[in-house]
């Protein structure tokens, strides 16, 4: 028998001998059969959140301590107004801002952010790192804030919550809706956009006369100029009147209180729910045969990363997706701004939502 044939044999003959070995010890392992559960979920694998590359081709600052970023990219999804995308920034890093640009520019996404001294560091490398000629990555856009169908609007934004708003208001005012923005700020030298937003629609009026018929209408609040918004007229607008705020919480609550009773105002937070609270409670892990107990001042990913370290995350306030994970068994108290409903039924962002009950089964 030739020399090569023989040699072939007997690598076949040893490689047949690895492979049964193999078997049998995969049989016999305590978490076998794996391959019988489904592929587990990341953020990074869901549609919404595959990175594209875009090049960073515009730079400037609207408003003291904001940082507005023209983004152009070949093949950009299409957007509605109220959309955000996750920036991964060159530390990896990833933070959401929203588009406040035109959507029929398909090929250019317009951003801005506030420069937070205090800060997790994500708006200060956009400030610090980001500039004309840099290539970074986004995901996205997705929409947990759209705009519904109404006859008529009241936007309120404080800030730099007047970048979801402001592509709102122009679609209201290209709709032919009646509309009334209040934009609200610390100073007038800190309120990005402002004089588009105080040129859009028709004529500006004070506060708690109705909007011209058929006209937009837009009050400007400077905190250091006249304290703050009066908000009465919202406890008299017409229930078919859609309201939307956007901005720090202190304003949002006070646009919820003086809503009338039984009606609440669409919101856009800059940050999630507050991840803790609650009960403790347990996590299996069915993969890795584990369990972990979550405290009442813990959150979900904390507890695992103690067993699974490497586990992906990134923003740990609900909104980028890279932590969402399978859920097995249990009940969720989704406290995310990302998911949809029908991903919310059978997966959550272990970042910041919790069990309702004492147990979940999650596949890690």
């Amino acid at each position: 028998m030739p020399r090569l044939t023989t040699v072939a044999l007997a690598a076949g003959a040893a490689a047949l001998l690895v492979r049964r070995a193999v078997r049998g010890r995969m049989s016999s392992a305590p978490l076998w059969p794996m391959p019988a559960l489904d592929v587990p979920v990341s953020g990074y694998g869901r549609g919404s959140t595959v990175p594209r590359k875009v090049l960073v081709t515009g730079r400037s600052t609207p408003a003291d301590g904001v940082v507005e970023l023209r983004l152009e990219g070949a093949g950009l999804p299409a957007w509605q107004p109220g959309a955000h995308v996750d920036l991964v920034l060159p530390s990896g890093l990833v933070r959401q801002y929203s588009l406040c640009g035109d959507p029929a520019d398909t090929g250019t996404y317009t951003v801005a952010t506030r420069l937070i001294e205090d800060g997790r560091g994500g708006s200060r490398e956009v400030h610090e790192q980001l500039h004309e000629g840099t290539e970074i990555e986004i995901r996205g856009p997705r929409n947990r804030f759209p705009l519904v169908e109404a006859p008529s609007y009241v936007f309120v934004a404080g800030g730099i919550g007047i970048t979801p708003v402001l592509p709102m208001v122009r679609a209201a005012e290209a709709a032919g809706a009646d509309w009334r923005l209040v934009y609200c700020g610390r100073s007038r030298a800190t309120m990005p956009y402002l004089e588009e937003a105080e040129g859009l629609g028709g004529e500006r009026s004070e506060m708690g006369v109705p909007p011209t018929e058929g006209r937009g209408n837009v009050t400007v609040v400077a905190e250091d100029e006249s304290g703050f918004p009066e908000l009465g007229f919202l406890a008299h607008l017409p229930v078919e009147t859609a309201v939307y705020c956007c901005g720090p919480d202190g304003l949002m609550d006070a646009v919820g209180t003086a809503m009338p009773e039984g009606r609440a105002p669409r919101l856009e937070r800059f940050s999630a729910a507050a991840p803790t609270g609650g009960t403790a409670f347990e996590v299996e892990l069915r993969r890795s045969g584990r369990t972990v107990t979550v405290a009442a001042d813990q959150t979900v990913l904390a507890a695992v990363r103690e067993e699974l370290p490497g586990i992906t995350y990134s923003c740990r306030q609900g909104f980028c997706g890279t932590c969402q994970q399978r859920v097995l068994e249990g009940e969720v108290d989704h406290r995310d701004e990302l998911l949809t409903d029908a991903e919310r039924d059978g997966s959550m962002l272990i970042c910041v939502s919790r069990c309702t009950g004492k147990r979940l089964v999650l596949d890690l």
